[in-house]
This record gives structure tokens, sequence and C-alpha cells, in this order.
């Protein structure tokens, strides 16, 4: 090839890859990624630029730090956070759109506002070992100065992919996903720890959802999977090789339940330090909530390992005050495999199950538990009989919290109000004495109970029979 044949082929073939270029850098469209300048509008003229090319990456390029308000994903866009990147949210309130639909939750429109939104939109992402922060603080943001906007927010999205960036620093929930389809996240970090409500992951009448390999430190729940809409059920749903801390729950499932929540496993994940309860399982308002498999788990301190309630609540902003849904039914759960070491906390640390008297919850079986406890339970706890149920007047329009019951008379598993109880190779160990029994079970039918130790001795004490009707 001639050397004039040679430069002519070589211009044009830059010429042809800048022509179908699918990377999108931000800086090319103005942004100044200083850390101070809000680059709201070089960020969506590049998220533009890049779904109107058919898709590509819209770069946050590496060493930068990009302040934005509220920006736009669209079809085909991958937002891909370079590592030792960082998009910034910015502190002002006033920079984050009203149009990015809302939370709902009762009671909560002052967290209706997002850094990333997307709606009907399809088959985007984001992605990139560098950050995203929510610049969340409390000196920023607090519902007496306007409100406190999420980081993430997708609506009616399909083929959604986040992986492998850090999410810190959101001023009220990381994300909210409504009723969205096909979701992958993988090799996450999030850390929400500046300010209140810092939930991790809320799925909200989303489908074939899969989450594995992350890391959680929140400030509220870690995983929420709830049903806003009785059209829009929460259903398969994985979550493995998970670690979660947080001052709350490491998983939530359902208090928000007007639709069905279905067909969910849980394997092979870690639980440390949180405050309430390792999985909570709530159904409250209407829908069912059936099939789910919870497996391989240990738990360090965590004071109520499962925590299940049937009671009933309102919770979604879009239903009318007092007009109260009617309960329909739980049933078929599994869980197996679970070691707990709860030996540094108080005696109000036990698996607490509880149906409502005529709406027991139905099919629970619990296999293979060790389970480590202070002890310190006193003859008085066993004697206790007058655990509160989760009425109207106990709620007081609240959500149904342990601390409105107060202490148990068990040391190791209270269940009432339950259908179908099977609970196999059972193990608590008492670092102090304890005068409650290892399992106590109240109006519990077709229950069988099979070899329950007690600091490494069978213990063979039957249910009394008085705690079962």
């Amino acid at each position: 090839m001639k050397i004039s044949q040679f430069f002519c082929f070589a211009i044009c073939s830059l010429f042809y890859v800048q022509a179908v270029a699918t990377d999108f850098n931000v800086l090319d469209y103005g942004a100044k990624a200083d850390g101070v300048t809000i680059d709201t509008k070089a960020v969506q003229s590049a998220i533009d630029a890049c779904t109107k090319n058919g898709g590509g990456r819209v770069l946050i390029p590496a060493g930068k730090t990009v302040v934005t308000g509220t920006i736009y994903l669209k079809d085909f866009v991958t937002l891909h956070v370079e590592n030792g990147a960082v998009l910034l949210g910015s502190p002002n309130y006033a920079d984050y759109a009203t149009d990015t639909h809302k939370n709902m939750y009762k009671n909560e429109p002052h967290m209706d506002r997002c850094l990333i939104f997307a709606k009907d939109a399809r088959s985007i992402a984001i992605e990139g070992y560098g950050t995203i922060d929510g610049n969340g603080h409390k000196e920023n943001f607090t519902k007496k100065k306007g409100g406190r906007p999420m980081m993430i927010r997708f609506v009616n999205v399909k083929d959604i992919h986040l992986n492998d960036v850090t999410l810190i620093n959101p001023a009220a929930w990381t994300s909210a996903w409504l009723y969205c389809d096909n979701i992958s996240v993988s090799g996450i970090n999030i850390i929400s720890r500046v300010n209140n409500n810092g939930d991790g992951l809320d799925f909200d009448g989303c489908t074939n959802v899969r989450v594995n390999n992350s890391n959680f430190d929140n400030s509220d729940d870690s995983i929420c999977l709830q049903a806003s809409r009785p059209d829009k059920p929460c259903k398969n749903i994985t979550v493995s090789n998970c670690h979660f801390s947080t001052k709350w729950g490491g998983m939530r499932i359902g208090l928000l339940s007007r639709g069905n929540i279905e067909s969910v496993t849980v394997t092979n994940c870690t639980f440390k330090d949180i405050q309430d309860s390792g999985l909570k399982i709530q159904q409250c308002e209407g829908g069912e909530m059936k099939n789910m498999v919870f497996s391989n788990l240990v738990m360090e301190n965590v004071p109520r390992p499962i925590f299940m309630t049937f009671a009933q609540q309102i919770a979604s902003v879009d239903t009318p005050e007092g007009q109260f849904e009617p309960l329909k039914s739980m049933h078929n759960f599994s869980f197996s495999n679970i070691v707990v070491d709860n030996s540094n906390l108080d005696k109000n640390s036990a698996f607490f199950l509880t149906g409502f008297p005529e709406h027991q919850i139905e099919d629970i079986t619990i296999k293979d538990v060790q389970f480590v406890v202070s002890g310190g339970g006193t003859a008085a706890d066993a004697q206790k009989t007058d655990i509160k149920e989760y009425t109207q007047e106990v709620l007081n329009g609240w959500w149904p919290e342990f601390s409105l019951v107060g202490t148990l008379p068990a040391s190791g598993l209270y269940a009432r109000h339950i259908d179908g109880l099977v609970v196999e190779n059972f193990s608590i160990k008492t670092i102090s004495e304890d005068k409650r029994a290892p399992i106590v079970l109240k109006n519990v039918t077709n229950s069988e109970i099979n070899r329950v130790f007690l600091n490494k001795k069978k213990y063979l004490k039957e249910p009394n029979p008085e705690q079962l009707k």
C-alpha cells in the first residue's frame, strides 16, 4: 500500500470510529468536573446524545468529581463511573427536579425528589468502580429545609444493570425501583449512614430481580421487597452472597403490601450488628405473601433473626386514611441452616413469629438452627402471658414493631397464630441462666417440634397444651 493510500485509510477509519463512537465523555459536553460547578446540563447532554446515537456509555472520567442535580437516564444508556471518579449530588435542594414520581409511603412527600431518575425506559445501566455520592448530609438536607432527595428512582423500566459501583451518603433511600422488570445488581457497596431513612435497595412491584455479591451498611432497611399496587406483584427475587449491617432491618419483606409478594430466595448471606431484625417479613395491606426460602445464613448481634407479623395497617400513600384493606394470607416459608450469635445482646433476642387472631400464618419450616443468646430471662418473664397483639389500638397508626410487645416468654422462639409449624434440629445455648422455655407456642395448630437442644442437651419438655389454644 502506498503511503498516501495508508494515510487516507487511517483518516477515513478515524472519522468512522468517531461517527459510531459509543462512549460519551461528559467533559466533551461542557462538564467542568471540578467538584464545585453544577454540571447537570453537561451530563444530561451526554445522556441525550448517547440515547440518540442508539446507546453507549456516558463516562464520568477517573480522577474527576462531577456535581449534578437530577439527571434522567434513557434507553440503552450506561452511566459508567470510572475507577477514581465521583458523581456528586448537589447540596442545593432546588437542583432536584419535581417530576420524578413520588415516594410510595404515606406521610413522606419530602422524599419525592431524586438524583438519578428513569421512567418508561429500557436497557439502562449504572456501572464502574467509581462512586456516586448523594451528598445527603443533614447540613444539606432535612425535612425542615424542604426535603431529602433519594439517590436513584426507576419507574416502569425493563432490563436494568447496577454493577460494581459504590453508592454513599444519600439523603434518604439509596434507591427505589417501582414496577420494573429484569433487574441485575452485582458487586455494589452501599454506605448510607449520614441521614435518616437510609434504605439500600427497595424493590416495589418488581419482577425477575437478582442481587448478589454486594455489601450494605445502612441507617434503615438494607433490602426491601414491597408492593404498593394491587396489580403489580413483587415476585421472582433472588438474593445471594451479600453482607448486611444496618441500624434497622437486614431484609424487610412487606409492610407496603397491597399487591402479592412471592417466589423469593435468600441464601449464603451474613448479617452483623443490626438493631432490629435480620429477616423482617410483614404482610399488612391486602396482598398475598407466599413461597419463600431462606438458607445458609450467619448472623451476629441481630436481636430478631426472624421477625414475622401478619397485621392490618395502612402504608401506601395511595390508600385513603382509615380504609384498611382485608388481610389475605401468608404461607409457605422455609428457613434452614442458620447460625446466630447474640451472646453480646440482652434477653430480648428471639425468633418471633406472630399471625393475628383469625388470620394465621400458614406452613412454616425452621430447620437446622444454632442460636447463642445471653440468657437472663426471669421466672416472671417465663410466666408472661399478656403479649400484646398488633391490633389497631396497639399500633396507633404506626408499624408492627417489636418495641410494642416487649420481653417474650421464650429464650429462643416464640410463635403464635400459626397453622402448620415444623421446627427441626433447633439448638439454643444460653450464656447465663434463663428461666424461660426455649420454645413457646400460642394458638399454633398442626405443629411438630423435633430435636430441640438447650445447652447441648436434648430438651424433652413438650409444649404446654394450653399454649396451643
